[in-house]
């Protein structure tokens, strides 16, 4: 699938601005979108969207179908009669420039724990009415997910291998004993996702008013601790306590010496195609409804995946084992049409890799960063070797910044030596027939200039800012998905000389 020549910024939700501790869907959203627009952008890319579950990452997620009730917004709720402006009269001082998670989920859970609390008691009929819609519409994940939740709640967040067994193999007696019990905080979640919902399909009929499209992201695996693992266990290589018994990574590479072990469970592909595949024609369709087009994270673990055991320490002795291949991507062209999809084929990339990505039309990515190194796809990456069909980046929410990569010593955040970043310095001024000065520039206008039907920068780039601004650090666990940008920084001159930029590039 083609997509139009234009141009987009990286910027996840939770980093918007804002006085609630945590960038929303609110008033914020929108005036980003704005921002967008002045800029002369028509592509806004978010990262996975549903509730946060280990270390705060939109990739360990509660549910793969739930959106992420963080993101609701308190001023959106006061405004649709169903917070009391009382709520948040005395905000707390909340950080500026990162999200203190811990912080931040006490205070807002409580705060729409409360707004639930006034749409019960004063919703009105046609809002009630909207809400048992939604209930029914999405029956089919809602229920297994608001009830996971209210248990995990019921158990101080425990995860579902340590609740009663009778709960971890989901006996129907039990199940039902605890949906009475658990009645008030089951409907609270439900509600909540309702919100979320109403909310996100607002912000994205504003968006395409303001002819900004939203591309959206989706994890291949999905969280252990997770309503999709303990409704679906057949799907999953897991023993008989629901704990994994081998778990995804990927080998040795840019990021760790050691790999990457990411612990989530292994898909039982068997078991899935013997269903015609349906929890992921499910998954897609859910994830389409949301967004105009999709990156699909880790691409090539759809033909391949490297498997850890689950005992590993890291994720050095683990082994490739073929994927679904493209019967999957068959199946979702059969009962979707054709994909708006974008591969995310980075990391170990063979030529079967490349042909199931090919055989259905999907543009894969191009990182400028991993242009000039040693990268074994480095030379494909450089802008003279680009196909109009790429979607090219300066850097992703995984990398460093641009200023910051350009100024490091790549101690601690890649496998580079100190030669190499030398190496990599001097190729890079000679290509890009840069001295260096203003470099998050000089990769913007070389990414904007080429044949490459979409660009994407994130929001770090555009601004100019250092490591500080670093939004992940692949195989680290703690200070991640923190960073949010402050309101004074989206600058009319910085949305201008984008807008110039991509002008002149015809985007």
């Amino acid at each position: 699938m083609r997509f139009p020549r234009s141009s987009g910024i990286l910027l996840h939700p939770t980093s918007l601005p804002g006085r609630f501790g945590i960038g929303d869907l609110g008033p914020q959203a929108r005036s980003f979108i704005d921002f967008l627009a002045g800029a002369g952008q028509t592509l806004w890319q978010v990262l996975p969207l549903g509730p946060t579950g280990f270390g705060d990452s939109p990739y360990q997620c509660f549910s793969a179908f739930a959106g992420n009730p963080l993101l609701i917004s308190p001023q959106r709720l006061v405004e649709q009669g169903w917070l009391d402006p009382a709520g948040f009269e005395r905000v707390p001082t909340f950080p500026e420039n990162e999200v203190d998670f811990a912080f931040v989920i006490r205070w807002k859970t409580a705060l729409l724990e409360l707004s639930a609390r006034e749409f019960f008691q004063r919703g009105s009929i046609d809002d009630r009415a909207r809400f048992e819609d939604f209930r029914a519409a999405s029956s089919g994940w809602l229920d297994d997910f608001a009830l996971f939740m209210a248990l995990k709640q019921h158990h101080d967040g425990a995860m579902w291998t340590e609740w009663d067994p009778s709960l971890r193999r989901r006996e129907p007696e039990a199940l039902d004993r605890w949906r009475n019990r658990l009645a008030e905080p089951i409907a609270i979640q439900k509600l909540l996702q309702f919100v979320f919902f109403l909310q996100w399909q607002e912000l994205r009929t504003y968006s395409q008013s303001r002819g900004v499209r939203i591309m959206g992201d989706l994890p291949i695996y999905v969280a252990h601790d997770s309503a999709d693992v303990w409704a679906n266990p057949q799907y999953f290589h897991l023993d008989e306590a629901g704990n994994p018994t081998v778990v995804a990574g990927v080998p040795p590479d840019y990021f760790s010496a050691t790999g990457q072990l990411w612990g989530n469970p292994i898909y039982r592909w068997d078991a899935l195609a013997r269903d015609g595949y349906r929890w992921w024609l499910d998954r897609l369709f859910a994830g389409l409804a949301m967004v105009d087009m999709i990156r699909m994270d880790h691409f090539r673990g759809f033909e391949a995946y490297w498997e850890v055991p689950a005992s590993g320490t890291t994720a050095v002795k683990g082994r490739w084992v073929k994927g679904p291949g493209a019967a999957l991507f068959q199946a979702a062209e059969e009962a979707l049409g054709k994909l708006p999809l974008v591969a995310e084929n980075l990391g170990v990339i063979t030529p079967e890799v490349e042909a199931i990505r090919n055989e259905f039309g999907f543009p894969g990515m191009a990182i400028l960063q991993f242009a000039f190194g040693n990268d074994p796809q480095a030379p494909t990456f450089r802008p003279h070797n680009y196909s109009q069909e790429l979607v090219a980046y300066t850097g992703t929410h995984d990398c460093d910044t641009t200023v910051g990569w350009w100024t490091s010593t790549g101690r601690g955040e890649s496998t580079r030596s100190e030669d190499d970043i030398r190496a990599e310095r001097e190729f890079t001024k000679q290509y890009l027939n840069t001295d260096g000065r203003e470099i998050h520039w000089v990769f913007i206008r070389a990414l904007l200039a080429s044949v490459a039907d979409t660009v994407l920068i994130p929001l770090q780039d555009v601004l100019g800012l250092g490591t500080e601004a670093r939004m992940n650090q692949p195989a680290t666990i703690g200070g991640n998905w923190r960073w949010r940008v402050c309101e004074k920084m989206l600058r009319p001159e910085i949305a201008q000389r984008l807008r110039e930029i991509t002008d002149l590039y015809g985007r």
